[in-house]
């Protein structure tokens, strides 16, 4: 992300975050001299964003706390490289804690992408009610078997919505023969070939050009990710479809967290669920600024009714067909939190 990027990203967060980021959003972490553990934290997101200047928050309170024993060393901005690159090094312990989301970490333990279930959630009620119930209580079991530990509080990324150079989406017809672009997962992709969608896999990094040059004329992401990505300079609409909860979840190494004493480790795990809290209301609050903000730069806004989506998709049998994936448990502990969909 680039500088300009960042700026404005820092700029839209206005009043909704102002108290949150304060002097310390860019200010180094001060850190321990004699530190006992040093652990290294690794994620994808801007410096700006809830997500960093809450964890450095949490690494002073954990700092504190420890009496200096623990120092949480935050790498941000996909500095330790990509998704993909720093799950391999979580995993072999180059690096000890990464936040990432199900569509990457599905790769090891594939129950954790069963949230991006296409028009699965109504709201965060149910989203937070799933995820630090017994739905995540089941995901964060299966993550635990491919030698990760996952905190117990998921962090929030946000209601994926669509946007389109074309039209406005407001009926599941208007997703018939849309170039979409998705990120690359298989769910995401079968979902939108159940609305005769064209979806294509194209990274993040890659979509502002593919929408630029006509190669897909829609694409789909939180809010925040629009703003920040310039969505708005080659996309006309944004409809709020609501259509996946995405989010993440703090990660570490198992044998780094094993190292630590159980008393470093109750105090390491409540700073970090603390901020996980603390961060999905900064998402909440922002996404009305980030509309807002959308608006200004000429985008224009719709918000369909979902029941007919879902409708779609139950028609063509991609309920069934991902709960025959998942399996009937976790299919169960899904649809405890959410409308029965297949």
């Amino acid at each position: 992300m680039s500088a300009y990027d960042r700026r404005s990203f820092l700029r839209t967060l206005g009043a909704a975050s102002a108290a949150v980021a304060g002097s310390s959003v860019l200010a180094p972490v001060a850190r321990a001299q004699t530190a006992q553990y040093k652990l290294k934290y690794a994620h994808n997101l801007a410096v700006a964003h809830p997500l960093n200047i809450r964890a450095k928050q949490a690494a002073d309170a954990i700092r504190k706390d420890t009496n200096g024993r623990v120092e949480l060393q935050i790498f941000p901005n996909g500095q330790m490289g990509s998704d993909t690159d720093m799950l391999s090094q979580v995993r072999s312990g180059a690096i000890d804690f990464l936040t990432q989301g199900g569509v990457v970490l599905s790769t090891l333990a594939p129950v954790s992408a069963i949230n991006g279930i296409g028009f699965a959630f109504n709201d965060y009620n149910q989203v937070w009610a799933a995820m630090d119930g017994e739905l995540g209580a089941h995901i964060r079991q299966a993550i635990s078997k491919v030698g990760l530990v996952a905190m117990d509080k998921p962090w929030d990324n946000g209601f994926r919505h669509i946007t389109s150079s074309v039209k406005p989406v407001q009926t599941p017809a208007d997703l018939k023969g849309l170039k979409i672009r998705v990120p690359v997962s298989p769910l995401w992709t079968s979902m939108f070939k159940a609305f005769d969608s064209a979806p294509t896999s194209v990274n993040f990094s890659e979509a502002y050009s593919a929408l630029q040059t006509k190669v897909v004329d829609a694409e789909e992401n939180p809010l925040a990710l629009i703003e920040t990505g310039r969505f708005f300079e080659v996309q006309k609409y944004c409809s709020l479809t609501r259509h996946i909860w995405d989010g993440f979840w703090f990660l570490g190494n198992a044998r780094s967290w094993g190292n630590l004493p159980l008393d470093l480790q109750t105090i390491v795990a409540k700073h970090l669920n603390a901020a996980a809290v603390a961060e999905r209301a900064d998402i909440a609050a922002m996404n009305g600024q980030l509309e807002t903000s959308l608006k200004s730069h000429g985008m224009v806004f719709n918000q369909p009714d979902t029941q007919p989506f879902r409708a779609v998709l139950k028609k063509s049998g991609f309920y069934g067909q991902w709960r025959k994936a998942y399996g009937d448990e976790a299919w169960s502990l899904l649809e405890k939190y959410t409308q029965k969909l297949a």
